[in-house]
């Protein structure tokens, strides 16, 4: 978990360095590295001579690998270049908050207090990141 959230971190950092390369240039170069680094793992531990996937199968990844890896990354790219490496990581406080509500309406889950002290302390670390509030709040009191 550490590895991948380390990962991601340096990825953003690094993909600044593309800031004049289209985002359709960036996410295929990504995408074709990636391939090229896994196909020879996938050949040997996953032996995909030997299996026999049905259409349902080959549905499920063509719809992955176009809405979500391709579309995905090109938003990505897309947003990287315009908003910056910082902006762009900021959704990753957004994926706690995702998945409690997804228990919540999927599952049925009941969340604990703790779980939502959480979701209210990364949504205001989040207005607090983003200035909007602050200055927000700032404006009023001078007013008074």
């Amino acid at each position: 978990m550490l590895g991948a959230t380390l990962s991601y971190a340096l990825a953003a950092i690094y993909g600044r360095r593309l800031k004049g390369v289209p985002p359709t240039m960036s996410a295929a170069g990504m995408l074709i590295t990636a391939t090229v680094m896994m196909a020879p793992l996938a050949i040997v531990f996953e032996r995909p001579w030997t299996m026999s996937p049905g259409v349902a199968a080959w549905i499920a990844v063509v719809t992955m690998a176009i809405f979500c890896t391709a579309l995905a990354f090109l938003i990505y790219f897309r947003i990287l270049a315009t908003a910056g490496a910082t902006n762009t990581l900021l959704v990753t406080f957004l994926f706690p908050l995702s998945a409690l509500v997804l228990g919540v309406v999927v599952l049925g889950e009941q969340p604990q207090w703790t779980a939502l002290l959480g979701m209210a302390l990364i949504l205001i670390g989040l207005a607090v990141v983003d200035g909007h509030a602050v200055r927000m709040v700032g404006s009023r009191l001078r007013m008074r």
